[in-house]
């Protein structure tokens, strides 16, 4: 019998990225959509995941949190589903989804929320400077086809998210390459399919709220 997977998350939240992700991957799942003001403090959540934030998933036993982490975890849990390259092939796979969940994402929070580097304290950063990392992302996403090549992989859901919400929320400058890139992920049935489900939730909790 297949372990149960469930999802905890929110509509509007990263959560998106692990439900594209479980998508993807083609499983049954349970959803537990969670809200902002009581039950992600819950105690029965914080048992899961002391943060207190979604997404997280839970398999069986194992609880897994943080989307890059979940991406990978997924990708490994159901092979079937081809996300994950070769391990002796996983050169660029994790470099580009660790570099998007770490200096990525330090940066477009840092200056989407007017954090300015002091002037000289660029290297005391992970990311260096903003521009560097955005320059450094779009270099990883300038191919024809996917980070890893002529596959789709997890680091595309995870590296592919980040692009997808920076573009329409003006939080990543918009680039040919980028563009081509997104309209690329917007065509995959599962990234399709995640923005249909999430979507019709949104709109659900805007009517009874």
């Amino acid at each position: 019998m297949a372990a149960k997977l469930i999802l905890y998350t929110n509509p509007m939240s990263r959560g998106q990225i692990a439900r594209w992700m479980l998508e993807e991957v083609d499983e049954t799942y349970e959803t537990i959509v969670l809200d902002y003001a009581s039950s992600m403090k819950s105690p029965d959540y914080l048992a899961i995941n002391p943060m207190g934030k979604v997404p997280a998933i839970v398999h069986g036993d194992k609880v897994v949190t943080e989307c890059a982490a979940i991406c990978a975890y997924l990708a490994d849990a159901f092979p079937a589903a081809n996300l994950a390259p070769p391990v002796d092939a996983r050169d660029a796979y994790y470099r580009w989804l660790f570099f998007a969940a770490g200096p990525v994402e330090a940066a477009v929070t840092n200056k989407s929320m007017g954090f300015t580097l002091p002037e000289g304290r660029e290297r005391m950063a992970g990311y260096g400077t903003f521009d560097d990392a955005i320059a450094t992302l779009e270099q990883a996403i300038s191919g024809p086809q996917w980070i890893c090549g002529d596959q789709f992989t997890a680091a595309d859901v995870y590296v592919g998210a980040q692009v997808d919400w920076g573009l329409s929320f003006g939080t990543i400058p918009t680039s040919p390459a980028f563009e081509a890139y997104a309209e690329r992920l917007r065509e995959r049935p599962a990234y399709k399919r995640q923005k249909d489900i999430d979507n019709a939730l949104i709109a659900e909790a805007q009517k009874q709220g």
